[in-house]
């Protein structure tokens, strides 16, 4: 008992970091991911495997920029793999849904079983805050060629995060996107009141600077 404990306990912590867009060298993910103390974890420990699925994504990340085919493969598949048991004993569980629909955009896979996995991560967890500031830096730039349902849903998501509060998250996204895509952003800005439409303009010059 007390050693699987200090096992959740590790992959916890790095869950935070991670979520809290903390920097690991690669190397030192790679350790995490391949530890004793990975394997022995549970399928529905789902904190310790989010945790993993985040480190084979920057993994996967890294090894394609680099051209390493072969280790993107293999965090690739380790991740696929993973993420059907997490979701197998937590099928509520949003981000490991977003996260699999990162990891089709990586493969390059833009299909109606993709765009699936990313409505699966709005049913089940729409309204989330960290979840949604996530979801909608990865959304965003795909909202032009997602299907209808889909494109109200981020845009929409958009809005509420300046709503709520988010509006450095929200800048991100815009100057992030497109002039198209921003001209569809530029919509639902329209539709807020004047202060939070404010709140978004200090925020986005802010960034720019």
């Amino acid at each position: 008992m007390l050693p699987g404990s200090a096992a959740a306990d590790r992959f916890w912590s790095l869950e935070n970091k991670l979520l809290h867009f903390d920097k690991f060298e690669p190397e030192l993910l790679a350790i995490e991911v391949n530890s004793s103390a990975a394997s022995s974890l549970s399928d529905c420990d789902t904190h310790s495997q989010t945790a993993l699925l985040v480190a084979e994504m920057h993994l996967a990340e890294a090894a394609l920029r680099k051209g390493e085919l072969r280790d993107f493969e293999v965090y690739s598949q380790s991740m696929e793999s993973r993420s059907k048991r997490v979701l197998s004993c937590a099928p509520r569980s949003s981000y490991v849904w977003l996260l699999a629909f990162s990891l089709e955009l990586l493969h390059g896979r833009l299909d109606q079983q993709t765009f699936a996995l990313l409505a699966m991560s709005y049913d089940t967890s729409p309204n989330e805050a960290w979840i949604s500031i996530r979801r909608n830096i990865v959304a965003t730039p795909l909202v032009l060629i997602v299907p209808q349902p889909l494109q109200s849903r981020i845009l929409s998501e958009f809005q509420q995060l300046i709503r709520n509060g988010f509006q450095d998250e929200a800048a991100r996204s815009y100057l992030s996107a497109s002039t198209a895509i921003r001209a569809l952003l530029q919509t639902k800005i329209e539709q807020l009141e004047p202060s939070s439409q404010k709140r978004l303009s200090d925020a986005i010059t802010r960034s720019k600077l």
